[in-house]
Formats: C-alpha cells, sequence, structure tokens
C-alpha cells in the first residue's frame, strides 16, 4: 500500500489499506479530507486538506440477515445497492436517510473519476457520518439510533471496533452515537452494521388544505398527538406545494399539510378515515393520497427538493421546538427574504434565503439558539461556507467537551480538518 500512496489521492482497497494510509498520515503530518461517494464534499465548512482518502473501495453488503434484522456493509456501499436488498425482502431503513443530491451539486470528481451525481452516490457511510434522517424522525429516530456497530480507524492510526450484530451487545460506551454526526473528523468509518426493520405494508397521507403556518403547526400537533399514529408530519405553504410533482398537491392552489399514516391495509384506512374526520369538522378540505403518490411526496420532502431549484439560494436546515418553527421562520424572514417549508410536525424548518456574503449567519444561528434549537447552513458558495459557521455555535462547556472528545481521537488534527470548525484542531 505505501508504494501505492500518492501526494494528492489515497485509494485504499480494504480495511488494512484505509489502518496503512492513516498510520502514514500521521507519520507525516499529512491531513486527510475523507471521502466514499463524494457527495457531501460540499457540505460543511471547506475541508483543510490537499490528499483525499477515497474510501469507495470499501463497498459491499457483507452480511444480510432479513429475520435477525440486520445487515452490515463497507462504508462506501451506495445507498441505492442497499435499498435494493432491503426492497427484495419487504424491509427498510427506519430512519429514512435523506438525499442531498437535489441540493448538493458535487459535479464531477477528477480526482476519482466518480461523478458526484452520477457515479458512486451517497453511501452509508456518508448518511452514518452525517447522522442523516428523514420525516420518519419524529417516530423512528436519527441514523445514530439505528447503527448496532461498526469498524473505523482513529485519527491516531488505530484500528477499533464497537458495537455487535444486535442491541444487546452494544455495551460500554455506544460509541456509534458520538461517531454519527461527526463528519469524519473522529475516525474513519470502514464497516457499519445497522438494524433494519420491516417496511409497512401500507401508506397513505391525509391532506389538510389551507392552513397557515401557525395553523399547520396545530394541526400536526394535534395529530402527533392523537392515537393515530402518524409517521410523518409536513407543512408546504401554497408556494412551496405548487412546486410537487404529485398533482393533487400541486393543483389544489392552497398551502398543504401532509399527515403520513403507515402500517398493516386495515389499521391504515381506519386511522385514515378518523383523521380525515377529525379535521374535515374543523372546516378544512381534506384528501387523500394512496400509497404511490405518498411515497413521492415523502421522498420530496425528505430529500427538501422544493429549495433545488435555484442553485444560488442560501439553504439552512433549522430544528427547534415544533411550535416555535412558525414563529422562527417568520423572524429570520423578515430580515432575510426567502421561502420555506417544515418537517417533523413543525420542528425542522427549511429555509432559502437570497444571496448574501454573510449568509444571514447571526439572524438564523441567533433565532434558532434563542429557542433552545440550532441551525446548519446546508448550502453555500465555498466562500460563504469558509467566512461563516456553518454549524450552531457550541456554548463554552461544550465546545471544551467537543475539544478533549476530537484530541481523544484524532489529537494531530489530520481527519477532515476544518469540517466543523474553523479551528483545524477542532475540526
Amino acid at each position: 500500500m505505501t508504494d501505492t500512496i500518492q501526494p494528492h489521492l489515497i485509494q485504499p482497497g480494504d480495511a488494512d489499506e484505509v489502518l496503512e494510509a492513516v498510520q502514514w498520515a500521521v507519520a507525516g503530518e499529512t491531513p486527510l479530507e475523507v471521502t466514499g461517494g463524494a457527495t457531501k464534499r460540499h457540505l460543511g465548512r471547506p475541508c483543510r486538506a490537499e490528499t483525499r482518502l477515497d474510501l469507495s473501495a470499501l463497498s459491499g453488503i457483507t452480511l444480510y440477515e432479513p429475520d435477525e434484522l440486520v445487515l452490515i456493509a463497507g462504508a462506501a456501499t451506495p445507498m441505492v445497492e442497499i435499498e435494493t436488498a432491503l426492497e427484495s425482502a419487504n424491509q427498510q431503513l427506519a430512519f429514512e436517510p435523506m438525499d442531498l443530491g437535489a441540493l448538493l451539486d458535487g459535479g464531477d470528481d477528477p480526482l476519482s473519476g466518480h461523478s458526484a451525481v452520477d457515479g458512486l452516490g451517497a453511501t452509508l457511510g456518508g448518511a452514518v457520518a452525517c447522522n442523516l434522517c428523514g420525516p420518519r424522525r419524529i417516530k423512528a429516530g436519527s441514523a445514530r439510533d439505528h447503527v448496532l456497530g461498526f469498524s473505523a480507524v482513529s485519527g491516531r492510526g488505530a484500528a477499533f471496533k464497537s458495537g455487535g450484530r444486535v442491541v444487546k451487545n452494544v455495551t460500554g460506551f455506544d460509541l456509534g452515537k458520538l461517531i454519527a454526526g461527526s463528519y469524519g473528523t473522529l475516525a474513519v468509518i470502514t464497516s457499519i452494521t445497522v438494524k433494519v426493520l420491516p417496511a409497512p405494508e401500507k401508506a397513505r397521507t391525509v391532506l389538510v388544505m389551507g392552513a397557515g403556518d401557525e395553523e399547520a403547526a396545530g394541526i400536526m400537533a394535534a395529530a402527533l398527538n392523537s392515537a393515530f399514529e402518524v409517521s410523518g408530519a409536513a407543512h408546504l405553504p401554497v408556494g412551496v406545494a405548487a412546486d410537487s410533482g404529485v398533482g393533487a398537491v400541486a393543483d389544489a392552489r392552497h398551502s398543504v399539510t401532509a399527515l403520513r399514516l403507515e402500517g398493516p391495509g386495515p389499521s391504515v384506512e381506519y386511522r385514515c378515515q378518523a383523521l380525515r374526520q377529525m379535521f374535515s369538522a374543523a372546516r378544512h378540505e381534506v384528501e387523500e393520497l394512496h400509497s404511490a403518490n405518498s411515497a413521492v411526496l415523502w421522498r420530496e420532502i425528505r430529500d427538501a427538493v422544493y429549495l433545488a431549484a435555484d442553485p444560488e439560494s442560501l439553504v439552512w436546515r433549522i430544528s427547534v421546538p415544533p411550535m416555535d418553527g412558525p414563529r422562527i421562520a417568520a423572524e429570520v424572514r423578515a430580515l432575510a427574504p426567502g421561502r420555506v417549508f417544515y418537517d417533523w410536525g413543525g420542528g425542522l424548518v427549511w429555509l432559502a434565503l437570497e444571496p448574501r456574503d454573510d449568509a444571514a449567519q447571526a439572524i438564523v444561528h441567533g433565532a434558532a439558539g434563542a429557542s433552545g434549537g440550532h441551525a446548519t447552513l446546508i448550502r453555500a458558495p465555498l466562500a460563504v461556507r469558509a467566512a461563516v459557521p456553518v454549524f450552531q455555535p457550541q456554548a463554552p462547556a461544550v465546545a471544551a467537551l467537543s475539544a478533549r472528545v476530537k484530541n481523544a481521537f484524532d489529537p494531530e488534527g489530520i481527519l477532515n480538518p476544518g469540517r466543523m470548525t474553523a479551528d483545524p484542531a477542532g475540526s
């Protein structure tokens, strides 16, 4: 492996070669940009590394036991491959990881030959490293809640494992929850074990038409607090709803509040009718989507495709208490014009703002932080991402703890330096 290491690109063929590559980087104090499918190179702050560790060869499902609800795969295994395997057994990743391809235009990658759009694509390691999830987050949790175990190489150049193939084997420190959301700044993941679950037999979506943002937050709260087991609750203001690929949504000419129900057919039908009666009694026009259109709508919501059309807009993802979502969106938009839609019952606010050099960072982070939430700049030009905090600034005590964790895993700061903070040592 040492003879094949190039100054600007390292392409290990297996986990042993990943270990050798990281040890080489530690010995030479060479910072590494860690990638799999290379689709998220424009997510987070610009990485301060001229050498890239390309994990694309660490791909493939090594174990899948549908009866045991467990799957093990290389970190660079494409999500398409995993989803295809799960669909063949009528199973799914319940955390519903979003695909950022619609929002992030990674372009062609001349070093590896992969295209961020047409090549390897989004990978399991990327989903876990960025802790991605979708509309089912309110019921099933995020990626970190479904990681049973993983193998990795720390920034010290040491191989280690955490967890196992079943939940009861995850004893001691649950490092999966630490690695998920670390954006590759603590360790290079080589293999991941995830919990899978049966896919629902049926899915339908109740559409409540014409509610304003604040009223929609109340509708979603009522649905989520009901006995009807809603697995998705989102609100599309009228201008956003018009961009949907689902005719019943795009042609409504109203805002649309979507409530998803999943499970056995008779149960879904009963709960769907109950929800329709619940909101039609409140003098709202109510429609219903069956499985195919329901799947399209929630995929659009999951991937925030409504904000992808204008590549110049600045896209923010804000997580706040659900009932605060409309107020925070209004506060931000009063100072920085843009468009908005809501997921997670109003707790996830997606904002596309007009271009500006500061990305309205102080406005957005200030509004989110005041409500106890946090905001992440998902899309912005490189110069903007280099100049402003992409992630919500941490409180001093939390920042100090994060620095100690980073030092424990990667004391030389060689893994994705600068990706999360302006200080390369904190990555």
